[in-house]
């Protein structure tokens, strides 16, 4: 029997799920999570660098997205200082890297389509 069938429902933090790629979903679903979490793979980012880095996405969402990111704990959030202007730094948790590799793999797979059935496009909104 495959792990992920071994029970009816899986619970994490208090929350039952159907399944574990509900879970999986739950922690990087939606629009913006693994957007979010690929310009953290690789270094540690202020949120304005964050910002500048997905100019689509509104600064709530942004605000809004990290927040539920590092309540899953694949985020940290660092606060330097006391009084303003504090710096606020976002990065990934050792959690947060162990989705690096499925990152990755998407990514490939997102430049893969791309080049067989779409275009790479600069500049359009």
């Amino acid at each position: 029997m495959k792990t992920e069938c071994i029970a009816d429902y899986v619970k994490l933090k208090g929350k039952i799920y159907p399944c574990t790629v509900s879970l999986a979903m739950d922690l990087i679903g939606g629009k913006w999570k693994a957007v979010i979490l690929y310009h953290l793979k690789d270094t540690e980012k202020r949120y304005n660098e964050l910002r500048k880095e997905m100019p689509h996405i509104t600064e709530m969402t942004l605000s809004l997205q990290l927040k539920q990111l590092e309540k899953d704990g694949l985020v940290s959030r660092k606060v330097y200082g006391e009084k303003p202007p504090i710096k606020v730094v976002y990065a990934l948790t050792d959690f947060g890297k162990t989705f690096i590799p499925i990152l990755e793999t998407i990514t490939m797979w997102g430049n893969q389509i791309v080049s067989e059935k779409g275009e790479f496009v600069t500049n359009e909104r």
